[in-house]
């Protein structure tokens, strides 16, 4: 696939762009038509919830405040009044305005102003629920109330659809990340073109997968958090997935191979990696629909096509794009070099090779400084909080913060997520005055009844966010609402939160131990152990407990807020474990994947456990920390998103992979790894044979147009193979000279494949050995250039020369 790609550049690429460019039209004209939907089944704010849709079918627009205060005399004086009242009934009159319910109209007006005068709110109804009012309509809005602002009288804005214009511009996150990433790669490779190559795979992947997830979001329910979650994840795999196949594709021109061989052992060596830690990635995400809450249905569509796009582009456009590249990948330094010295075999050298020894010498002192840097770091999860952030936590310059400390000021903490208790039947009078008794309730009054439905509005004391409003809410259910006899459920946004946060962590458990099960059987599979699939899954949770810690520090502590200009702190999002821990397990997959895979390719090779590790660590520990920062830098530049869900999720993410990859892959993983010695490798007899062969990364095959080793050396491969033509793994095949002295000695991998170093050009013995087969030997003639020998074994038959 990969030499049909480089030959048909053009073809291909001109089929991504086409359907870039296609899907980017056809998701323009349909447009968005994204759906938050919390379904809660089985709770009690569901039950209020769907009572309420049936008596009240009509409120379906999008309320947002007004918030005006005065510093000296009071909101009712006449010069605020001839302020305030023309702006108001000036948005009441604009074209998606439904309604306006201000301080100075009707009956109900009075409690709209605070206590001592001082501040009022008006509520302001659209026709349309926030996603869908227009930006330039809620723009206005906010013009119009802030031009009303002079000495002493303050005004703002709060509400989900002023919270929509106050956000940074669309793509301003993405482009800081790519350009961040861009930076990294340049000196990574030291070359425009390479810099440019793993960027340009990224935004073919993120564009197809947005698009189309778009357009998805006609047929099925999809939140509007999903396409940022993509993009954030999409960026991150693309330029990852494309970094480790460009840095194999440049390895292999620089060692000879002419730049289509170079690319298609480069495809068939990382780019196998690619699609195996692509599919790990899918199947983490995949675990979310473990937790049944519909609301994360949408994120796991939209991220695993985003995901399943990029690996596309890296596997089938990234070929092509060499094509047209050639050299070019190589800076002009490299390329001056290979035309002046000619090729020259790579060495692991520099930090990455000297950290690898240091880590062999020392692994002990390494693995106990790594542990007690994560169990340090890990500590504040202790105190995790799961709950929903609102316009609370929001930066203080903002207008929609502002607002919200306002109506706390006037009305209370509580006033900004009032509970709902919905009753349909029996003496609401007597419910009404149990509330009002309860501690830590502000104020309780019932609101007109709608077909045998009554609301009592209920006001706590404390803030939405702050655990005695959680108390509260268990309180009513399970004293007040029994003890009156009516028939009733405790709802509201507040209600909705706590009870999302519930379910969140029950299921937690169930989700963790799902991807951790899942991934421990992929990696059984592709390195044929049980040691490293467990190492690794503990190294998962240890990553996981770590980056939560950093999580709880900076946005339920507040460490750091004011610096990153992040709000106010408060709980951890409840759906945010769920979607840190899929990406997190995904991602850390992929680099153990990168890690490991090479590790086990020279195990196979020479049985040399330290060997392995250390050689495996020096040649991927630097590519796994360019890809790394890469990550850091577009999941930190989410930040700037404006969005508090995906700022969250951007620095969790990032401290995540920093931790993983900058402490454990590089330092606790291969450390642990030289403790356990060739018990890494053990996987029971039993279990050897039934388990299925998965080649993850097969030994790269020397073509022919790569150049001899120096001093004459070179080699004979091929493949293994019974006599139906299926590959043999685990076969021992043996070099040895005229006189019967060994030269060197391999194992096929999973595919059958092999490949024997030769000292000279000359004539030695080849034997072949596996269990239930016959041993072969034969003799092969070696010149300068590689051989090409491939072995068939029969089953229980021996070859006389065997004997011989």
């Amino acid at each position: 696939m990969a030499r049909w790609c480089y030959r048909h550049r053009l073809v291909v690429l001109l089929l991504w762009v086409g359907a870039l460019f296609g899907l980017g039209f056809a998701a323009t004209t349909a447009g968005t038509d994204y759906a938050n939907v919390f379904s809660l089944p089985n709770t009690d704010s569901k039950r209020a919830y769907d009572q309420m849709e049936k008596a009240f079918p009509d409120s379906a627009g999008d309320t947002d405040t007004v918030v005006w205060k005065v510093d000296e005399g009071t909101v009712r004086d006449a010069a605020v009044r001839s302020r305030m009242r023309p702006v108001l009934d000036e948005i009441a009159g604009m074209k998606g305005v439904g309604q306006v319910a201000g301080p100075y109209e009707g009956k109900g007006g009075a409690a709209q102003v605070s206590r001592d005068g001082k501040i009022a709110y008006a509520q302001i109804t659209f026709t349309e629920q926030a996603n869908a009012v227009p930006k330039e309509l809620v723009q206005d809005v906010v013009d119009l109330a802030e031009d009303a602002e002079r000495a002493g009288l303050q005004v703002e804005l709060g509400g989900q659809a002023i919270q929509r214009v106050q956000e940074p511009p669309t793509g301003l996150a993405e482009m800081v990340g790519i350009l961040a990433a861009a930076v990294v790669l340049f000196f990574a490779f030291g070359s425009l073109f390479a810099m440019l190559l793993p960027i340009g795979i990224a935004i073919f992947g993120v564009g197809t997968g947005l698009f189309s997830t778009q357009l998805l979001s006609h047929a099925t329910d999809i939140p509007d958090l999903a396409p940022l979650l993509a993009t954030l994840i999409g960026l991150g795999v693309g330029i990852d997935y494309a970094l480790f196949i460009v840095t194999r594709h440049r390895r292999g021109i620089l060692r000879g191979l002419a730049p289509e061989e170079s690319a298609v052992v480069a495809l068939n060596t990382s780019g196998r990696a690619v699609l195996f830690a692509g599919g790990t990635v899918c199947i983490a995400l995949a675990g979310m629909l473990v937790t049944n809450l519909r609301f994360l249905d949408g994120v796991v569509i939209g991220t695993s096509l985003t995901v399943v796009f990029s690996v596309l582009a890296a596997t089938t456009l990234l070929p092509a794009l060499l094509g047209l590249l050639g050299t070019r990948v190589l800076s002009r330094r490299q390329r001056r070099g290979l035309a002046a010295r000619g090729p020259e075999p790579e060495r692991a050298s520099g930090a990455a090779a000297r950290w690898s020894t240091t880590v062999q010498r020392r692994p002990r002192t390494i693995a106990a400084i790594a542990l007690a840097v994560m169990a340090v770091l890990a500590i504040p999860v202790l105190s995790l909080r799961l709950g929903a952030t609102d316009q609370g936590n929001d930066d203080s310059t903002t207008t929609t913060r502002q607002a919200y400390d306002l109506l706390a000021e006037g009305f209370g903490p509580g006033f900004n997520g009032p509970l709902q208790v919905v009753a349909t039947g029996g003496d609401t009078d007597a419910l009404v005055k149990g509330i009002k008794g309860t501690a830590g309730v502000a104020r309780a009054a019932a609101l007109p009844s709608a077909h045998g439905v009554t609301v009592i509005q209920v006001v706590p004391t404390t803030s939405p966010q702050s655990v005695e409003t959680d108390r509260l809410i268990d309180t009513l259910r399970d004293r007040v609402i029994p003890e009156a006899g009516v028939p009733a459920n405790v709802g509201g946004v507040t209600a909705v939160s706590k009870d999302f946060a519930a379910i969140t962590g029950d299921r937690l458990p169930w989700f963790v131990a799902t991807i951790i099960g899942l991934g421990f059987l992929l990696l059984l599979v592709a390195f044929r152990s049980l040691v490293v699939p467990l190492t690794a899954a503990v190294m998962n949770l240890i990553a996981a407990a770590a980056s939560f810690g950093v999580l709880v520090a900076v946005f339920q502590w507040g460490w750091g807020l004011d610096l990153l200009s992040l709000g106010k702190e408060g709980p951890i999002n409840a759906f945010l474990p769920v979607i840190m821990l899929s990406l997190l397990f995904g991602l850390s997959m992929d680099y153990q994947v990168f890690l490991v895979s090479r590790m086990h390719e020279e195990w196979v090779h020479t049985k040399d456990n330290a060997r392995a590790v250390r050689v495996g660590l020096a040649e991927t520990g630097r590519v796994i920390n360019s890809a790394a920062l890469i990550m850091v830098c577009v999941f930190l530049a989410f930040v700037l998103s404006g969005d508090s869900g995906a700022a969250m999720a951007g620095v969790g993410l990032a401290a995540a992979v920093a931790l993983d990859a900058f402490i454990l892959r590089t330092a606790l993983v291969p450390a642990a790894m030289h403790l356990l010695g060739d018990s890494n490798w053990w996987l029971p007899a039993g279990l050897e044979k039934r388990l299925p062969h998965l080649a993850v990364e097969p030994a790269e095959e020397p073509s022919k147009d790569a150049p001899s080793a120096r001093g004459g050396a070179s080699a004979v491969h091929g493949f293994v193979r019974d006599a139906e033509g299926e590959a043999v793994d685990g076969a021992v095949l043996t070099l040895l000279s005229k006189g019967g002295r060994q030269l060197d000695r391999v194992t096929s991998l999973a595919d059958g494949s092999y490949i024997v170093s030769v000292p000279a050009p000359g004539t030695y013995l080849l034997s072949a050995t596996a269990r239930s087969y016959g041993a072969r030997v034969r003799h092969v003639e070696v010149t300068d250039e590689p051989l090409v020998h491939d072995v068939e074994l029969a089953e229980g038959e021996v070859d006389a020369d065997a004997v011989n």
